[in-house]
């Protein structure tokens, strides 16, 4: 009917996304959708395993919630410093994505890949909690990129993450942090549990164009439909 909005449309209007929904640049079809959640499910429970060898602690990362946000509602939803890590593909993939940590978190992982007890969270974020981090990425984010090299059949390589601390009441612009944020882009988040120390959201951003380019290249070589 004229008038009527459709359910893709009135999702992405809940999920805060800015501008035209009938533009196919910023929006995903429902498979599409559906494969990132796939993809992202599978690699982020590979990750989960490393981390969890990392700080000697049971982690559980739990199934992805894909969205629609923008820079506005990132901005909203962290009131504290807050830690993106960048993630660069060298082979297999053309692009990039950002994770997002929490402050606390941060601490947390840091302080038990020292061999402490995860309590030690006073004080600001230091460069030593963003090497700490980095490398916990690094290595999360490897392991991930060898489940997806298996699922698009493919080389999948990343280069080091880059981390950096980002105060969301300094009015930060995010294209600063990276160029796919000035514009809506594609939301995943998870449940991040790491014993009974972290109860908290981890979220992971990607530009339209990249996530299509993974839904692509996973339909080419499942029978996902």
């Amino acid at each position: 009917m004229d008038g009527m909005l459709s359910q893709e449309e009135i999702n992405a209007l809940l999920n805060g996304v800015v501008g035209d929904t009938s533009d196919a640049d910023m929006s995903l079809t429902d498979a599409e959708k559906d494969a990132i959640g796939e993809i992202s499910n599978i690699s982020m429970g590979t990750s989960a395993t490393t981390l969890s060898s990392l700080v000697n602690q049971r982690v559980v990362i739990t199934t992805p919630v894909v969205e629609y946000a923008t820079w506005e509602n990132i901005a909203k939803s962290y009131d504290k410093p807050c830690v993106f890590i960048q993630i660069y593909y060298q082979d297999g993939l053309d692009g990039n994505n950002v994770l997002i940590l929490k402050e606390k978190d941060v601490k947390v992982i840091t302080d038990l890949m020292m061999g402490g007890e995860g309590e030690y969270i006073e004080g600001p974020l230091t460069d030593f909690h963003l090497s700490a981090i980095s490398e916990a990425m690094n290595q999360m984010m490897g392991s991930a990129a060898t489940s997806v090299s298996s699922m698009l059949e493919t080389r999948v390589n990343i280069s080091p993450p880059k981390s950096q601390i980002v105060d969301m009441d300094n009015n930060v612009d995010g294209e600063n942090i990276a160029d796919f944020l000035k514009d809506s882009f594609v939301q995943v988040s998870f449940r991040m549990q790491i014993g009974d120390l972290v109860d908290s959201v981890l979220m992971q951003l990607y530009p339209f164009d990249f996530a299509r380019d993974l839904y692509q290249r996973f339909i080419s070589t499942t029978s996902y439909t």
